[in-house]
């Protein structure tokens, strides 16, 4: 690959010296005949403009027929299906019709560009048409672009608010999501359904995010490394940074939020589909069998080699970090789980509260109890007096008095 990417430099940094020579001799003075004594010109003939006006439509024929090949090839679009909240259909949406109108514009530009190249090609004895501005031409290609961005914004900034917008009495859970390098802590609320304060001063031991522990709110609440989410459920989420700028890309979700310091950032999603649920979808299990199958290859030259292969790809839905945050920035990842709300209850149950877990470690530790030593084993002589002691005073009698 380096080998190819210095041949690809040297070739054109060729082409780039061979322009220049050309430049230098379109601006010498100095006229330059061939062999035969004939003069040189360097001014494109009629013939030469028809040939690169045709060769110009050969390219934007390429161009389409490219185009149309990526979109075969390679047309299938991960992030543009099966999303997995109720807010990623509107997401979905509005990037189809952008991808749509994109598409639309190349096609269409690129068109009248190799269009209006080819027709107004050099001729001769043809002058060009010069005027300063066209006030009609402007109106058009500026108002055009300003409904049509007008309406991308105005669907955009709907949904953006129906994703946000929270209210007062809705039924929704509370937890959060804390970014450090590299990699995320999830703290649930606990019965109260209230997070305690927190702030980076108080991070120590168990307490990975800074809960502050004299607030009675944060007594119940619950810290996990995975996020477990229950489906057909709100979520809102509230968003710290430990050190730098982080952001929480939830790219099944359709759902990202940055996580900055010294501030709380926030963002509120529905999951809709289970884990399980996901991965019994056609998609989902055709694009599994494709990685696998890509590791069993892999696995072969492992094995060959001495090393351990590769373990099966299981699909999971991830937490990722979409901030470059520093050099492990691609291994910062979560596992999400959805799954019912009874699973979710249970598995929040089982996990111990923050403050039972402060308490257990702030908790003085049993010193081991002292042995007591062995009495020193008697000789045998005064074994011997010792029993002989104890059968006497096992023998005396004690009479009563008359």
């Amino acid at each position: 690959m380096t080998s190819l990417l210095i041949f690809v430099i040297v070739a054109l940094l060729g082409i780039a010296i061979w322009q220049l020579t050309k430049i230098f001799d379109l601006t010498n003075s100095t006229k330059v005949y061939s062999e035969d004594g004939e003069y040189k010109s360097e001014v494109a003939t009629d013939k030469d403009n028809n040939i690169n006006g045709y060769l110009l439509f050969g390219f934007l024929a390429f161009i389409y027929i490219l185009t149309i090949y990526c979109c075969v090839k390679w047309g299938y679009m991960p992030l543009l299906d099966n999303a997995a909240s109720e807010h990623g259909k509107d997401v979905d949406n509005l990037m189809w019709i952008s991808l749509g109108l994109i598409l639309f514009v190349q096609a269409f530009t690129q068109f009248l560009l190799h269009y209006f190249s080819f027709v107004n090609r050099g001729r001769k004895d043809k002058k060009a048409l010069y005027f300063s501005d066209n006030d009609k031409l402007e109106m058009i290609w500026t108002i055009i672009p300003v409904i049509v961005l007008s309406g991308l914004i105005l669907y955009g900034l709907f949904t953006w608010n129906s994703i946000m917008n929270v209210k007062e009495d809705e039924d929704v859970i509370y937890v959060e999501v804390y970014a450090k390098q590299f990699g995320w802590d999830i703290r649930y609320s606990g019965d109260d359904n209230t997070l305690g304060k927190a702030n980076v001063r108080f991070i120590e031991g168990v307490n990975a995010t800074g809960v502050d522990m004299s607030d009675p709110n944060a007594q119940d609440d619950k810290l996990s490394k995975e996020l477990h989410l229950p489906v057909g459920k709100k979520v809102v989420f509230k968003m710290r940074s430990q050190d730098v700028l982080h952001s929480a890309y939830f790219p099944h979700f359709r759902a990202q939020m940055n996580c900055v310091p010294g501030m709380v950032t926030q963002f509120a999603m529905t999951p809709t589909i289970t884990t399980e649920e996901m991965r019994e979808r056609p998609e989902i299990v055709s694009k599994v069998n494709k990685i696998n199958k890509l590791r069993s290859e892999r696995s072969v030259d492992l094995v060959a080699k001495g090393e351990e292969a590769l373990s099966p790809y299981v699909f999971d839905y991830v937490l990722l970090c979409n901030k470059i945050c520093g050099r492990s920035h691609y291994n910062m990842q979560a596992k999400i789980v959805v799954q019912s709300e009874k699973e979710f209850k249970k598995w929040l149950n089982g996990l111990p509260t923050l403050g039972q877990q402060v308490a257990e470690e702030k908790a003085p530790k049993a010193e081991p109890a002292a042995e007591t030593p062995a009495a020193p084993a008697p000789d045998a002589g005064v074994e011997s007096k010792l029993d002989t002691n104890q059968m006497k005073a096992d023998s005396t009698k004690v009479v009563a008095a008359k």
